[in-house]
C-alpha cells in the first residue's frame, strides 16, 4: 500500500492590490517551501493562467492537470500536480460546479457570488498501488448554499467508482460547517479529515485573527492519522510571505 504526501495550496492570486505581497515577489518563497517540502500529490487554488505557466517552467519534477474555470477555459485553475515517475494518469476531467456542470464558466446562481467555481478531476494509478481518484476544488467564498450544492456534486461524482479517493481544496468553510460535514458524514462511508486539528490556515498575510479557523482541507477514504498532518509554515521574510494560506500537508495511505 503506498503512502502518499498530499498538499493542498491556495496560492494566492495575480491581481490582487497586494502590495509588497504581489505574485512576482513571492515566486521565490513558493519555489523554496515545494523543493522543501516535495509533495508526491498538490491541489492547488487560486492559481491564474501566468502562475500555471510559472509553476509549469519554474517547479522541476512535477506535471501540471487541470484549466480555467472561465468560459474559455483560462482563469483560475484547479491545478492536480503530480510527482513525475510514480503516477499514470488513467482518466482526466474538469467540471464547473454548477446545474450545467459540462458547460465551464457556470454557476449555480442563487447566493453564488459572480465568481465561477469548478473542480479538477484524476483517476491516478501509483507504480505501486491501484487506481484511486483525487479532486481539486474551490468553493464559493458568499454562497452556503452554493458550497453545499457544490461538496454534493464532487462527493456524487466520487462515488460513481468503487476505488479510494482524496479531495483537496479551499473549502470557504469551518470545521463545523454542513457543507463540511457532509464529507465527514457519509453513511456507511467512513471518510477522515486529515486536517483535523490544525488552527488557521488562512492567514490574510500576518493579518487574519486566529479565530477565523481552518478552511483549507484534505480529506480522503484512505488511511490517514490527523495526528501527522500539519499546516507548512510562511514566516514572513522582508515583509513576504509565499501566499495568505498556509499549505496543509498529509499523509494518505491507500491499498
Amino acid at each position: 500500500m503506498p503512502t502518499l504526501k498530499v498538499m493542498s495550496f491556495n496560492m494566492r492570486n495575480d491581481y490582487s492590490p497586494d502590495g509588497i505581497n504581489v505574485f512576482p515577489n513571492r515566486k521565490p518563497r513558493i519555489l523554496e517551501m515545494l523543493a522543501r517540502e516535495q509533495p508526491d500529490l498538490i491541489g492547488t487554488q487560486e492559481t491564474t493562467d501566468n502562475m500555471r505557466d510559472f509553476l509549469r517552467d519554474e517547479l522541476k519534477g512535477y506535471t501540471l492537470y487541470g484549466c480555467g474555470r472561465e468560459a474559455d477555459y483560462r482563469g483560475e485553475h484547479n491545478l492536480i500536480l503530480l510527482k513525475n515517475g510514480r503516477f499514470e494518469v488513467v482518466e482526466m476531467r474538469n467540471e464547473a460546479l454548477s446545474f450545467e456542470p459540462g458547460r465551464p464558466g457556470t454557476t449555480f446562481g442563487g447566493d453564488q457570488s459572480t465568481c465561477s467555481r469548478m473542480y479538477t478531476y484524476l483517476r491516478i494509478k501509483p507504480s505501486d498501488g491501484e487506481v484511486f481518484q483525487m479532486v481539486n476544488t474551490h468553493l464559493d467564498h458568499v454562497g452556503r448554499q452554493a458550497r453545499k450544492f457544490g461538496m454534493a456534486q464532487i462527493l456524487q461524482h466520487l462515488s460513481v467508482r468503487q476505488e479510494k479517493w482524496i479531495l483537496t481544496g479551499d473549502m470557504n468553510a469551518f470545521p463545523d460547517s454542513e457543507e463540511i460535514r457532509m464529507v465527514t458524514a457519509i453513511p456507511g462511508h467512513p471518510v477522515t479529515d486529515c486536517t483535523d486539528g490544525l488552527e488557521r490556515t488562512y492567514h490574510g498575510y500576518g493579518t487574519a485573527p486566529l479565530h477565523e479557523g481552518r478552511i483549507d482541507y484534505i480529506f480522503t477514504d484512505g488511511i490517514c492519522d490527523p495526528a501527522n498532518s500539519y499546516a507548512v509554515p510562511d514566516p514572513v521574510t522582508e515583509g513576504v510571505y509565499y501566499s495568505d494560506h498556509q499549505a496543509v500537508c498529509a499523509f494518505v495511505t491507500l491499498p
